[in-house]
């Protein structure tokens, strides 16, 4: 018999799954097919570690119970990890879905959806364990309950498996986003660029960039890359000049580009949302509305594309526009977008009525190397293997650069003061909500 195309099935790692569907319609068939034995956590084998018995009900709480506390040690690991469960009904999935929360992994909802008769047929000719034909069709009508909710309870990404896809799935494990720990460099991470197209230009040269056939992209001879880190845009005087050379770059594979707090607000006031025009933003649509209606859709796509953190070189850095704490690196969350764009807030405020940020570097005790922009300062100072690169360029400070892993800094000076800064560059330069 001719086998069926091949169906591939992708599977962000790390991320919790979670395998939802009668007894019978093949999830453990499918666990052992495609996850290592230690990947799989099986309700079935945490009720017989609890009770010595598969089939004692009385058991379950407990085995859940200790399956719960398994899988959240492995995600504090970065641990893929798959629930082997019925998980027909939403209280079941509920704990689940809060342990991914909690660690900041992506959860993958892998739905079996097999006609009942199938699952009866399946479950009569097993040796053991078998259920009642009466629960087998209770799961099945709440399963068939269950399909609408699913998007909505959280999950990242919902598979449905049909009978005909079983036997010819592969599953694919893509890493994270952020994930680029084969990446090693050598790069030249730039500060914050704020429409700053002559700084840049000066800093590209002085790094040993040339201009790449006469386009607005910049390519080292050597092979280095630029990472800005975000903020290229506002308050400065030639904003789509910047994007155009960033825009380049990234498309020839010359540079990475990571989204700040500006970027955001830029990307949602392109789309049309109605926001309050400060900070800079102003300078931006302003700058914008005499490029052409092609360019603006090209950097609101661009801008739509960028990852708000990087783990590079063996996970030896890490890149982000504010920072990223030890527990947040290589996890994809709400809670780890912000922190990548606007860092931590304290609650109060400073004699300026701006508001205080949480000194997350003086806590720091990772292993990578945390290169970030976001809060302008006089001189770049590493603290505990993180360093802040943004030298107020557009305040009249200097455009920097860290290059890496010479772990060297170069910058130029500003050509003159662009924008006048909320308070002096001793310290930190944050807005009025707090967000750079």
């Amino acid at each position: 018999m001719l086998a069926g195309p091949r169906v591939k099935l992708s599977i962000p790692q790390p991320s919790l799954i979670v395998l939802i569907g009668p007894s019978g319609a093949g999830k453990s068939t499918f666990a052992g097919r495609h996850f290592r034995p230690t990947e799989v956590l099986s309700s079935d084998v945490f009720r017989a570690w609890v009770s010595d018995d598969v089939n004692d009900q009385s058991s379950t709480a407990d085995a859940f119970e200790t399956l719960q506390l398994v899988a959240a040690r492995r995600l504090a690991r970065g641990r893929l990890t798959v629930v082997d469960a019925t998980n027909v009904q939403p209280r079941f999935r509920a704990p689940f879905l809060a342990l991914a929360r909690a660690h900041h992994l992506p959860a993958v909802a892998v739905v079996f959806d097999v006609p009942e008769e199938l699952c009866q047929e399946r479950n009569r000719r097993r040796p053991d364990r078998q259920v009642e034909p009466a629960v087998l069709s209770r799961q099945r009508a709440q399963l068939e309950q269950t399909l609408p909710t699913l998007e909505r309870e959280g999950f990242r990404r919902t598979h449905l498996l049909v009978p005909e896809m079983l036997d010819h799935l592969e599953v694919e494990r893509a890493p994270l986003p952020c994930d680029r720990r084969s990446e090693a460099g050598p790069f030249d991470i730039i500060g914050d660029v704020h429409g700053c197209l002559a700084e840049l230009e000066a800093l590209l040269s002085r790094l040993g960039y040339a201009r790449f056939e006469g386009t607005a992209g910049w390519r080292h001879p050597g092979g280095r890359r630029v990472i800005f880190l975000g903020d290229v845009v506002d308050r400065g005087p030639a904003v789509p000049g910047v994007l155009r050379t960033a825009m380049a770059m990234v498309r020839s594979g010359d540079a990475l580009c990571l989204p700040g707090n500006h970027e955001v607000k830029l990307r949602r006031a392109l789309g049309g949302a109605s926001l309050r025009v400060s900070h800079g933003l102003q300078q931006s649509l302003e700058q914008l509305a005499h490029e052409t209606p092609e360019f603006r859709r090209a950097v609101a796509r661009f801008l739509d594309e960028l990852v708000p953190h990087y783990v590079l070189d063996g996970g030896a850095l890490v890149v982000a526009h504010a920072g990223m704490k030890e527990a947040l690196q290589g996890r994809d969350s709400p809670v780890v977008r912000a922190f990548a764009l606007y860092g931590e807030t304290t609650g109060e405020t400073d004699e300026y009525g701006l508001a205080i940020r949480h000194n997350w570097a003086s806590e720091y005790r990772g292993r990578a190397a945390v290169v970030y922009g976001h809060t302008p300062a006089p001189e770049p100072e590493w603290i505990h293997e993180t360093v802040c690169i943004d030298t107020g360029c557009v305040f009249g400070g200097r455009l920097t650069a860290l290059r890496w892993p010479e772990r060297e800094l170069t910058s130029v000076a500003a050509q003159r003061i662009y924008c006048e800064p909320s308070r002096p560059l001793a310290t930190p330069v944050p807005e009025p909500d707090g967000r750079g």
